[in-house]
């Protein structure tokens, strides 16, 4: 299932565009995107679509939902498991469970971050993944 967004092309880098769209209601909430009520993405440009023309763009679902956990699932399970794993090392070693089970899972969560900034820039590079203009709508 893909998402279909109406956005207008700001430049031509290549085969690829930068499109400011209006948030929809998937991101309404988030307030991670840059600006009040637009955000700006690279697009794949099949179409070779210029500058300021309307252009209509599919966001496949599946990339939403696999981009959702690891931005927002993802760290979350990595500070639990940190914090379980604080717990095992200080009751090895007899050392108090609190501080080691904090200092885990912000340790954890920390690399999990970086995870995600890994994968970020795996989606940038797979071209499978990205947004795709499906028409020129002016």
């Amino acid at each position: 299932m893909k998402q279909e967004e109406i956005g207008i092309v700001l430049e031509i880098d290549g085969k690829m565009a930068k499109v400011k769209a209006a948030r929809h209601g998937d991101c309404e909430n988030c307030g991670s995107c840059p600006g009040d009520m637009a955000i700006v993405m690279d697009v794949q440009n099949p179409l070779s679509a210029k500058p300021g023309q309307k252009v209509a763009f599919e966001i496949p679902q599946v990339n939403m939902l696999q981009a959702a956990f690891m931005v927002y699932i993802m760290p979350l399970l990595a500070a639990g498991i940190g914090a379980i794993i604080g717990w095992y090392v200080a009751t090895q070693f007899n050392w108090p469970v609190v501080p080691w089970q904090v200092g885990g899972g912000i340790a954890v969560f920390v690399l999990s971050l970086l995870l995600v900034k890994l994968y970020d820039r795996a989606v940038k590079k797979n071209s499978k993944m990205l947004p795709v203009i499906t028409k020129i709508l002016s």
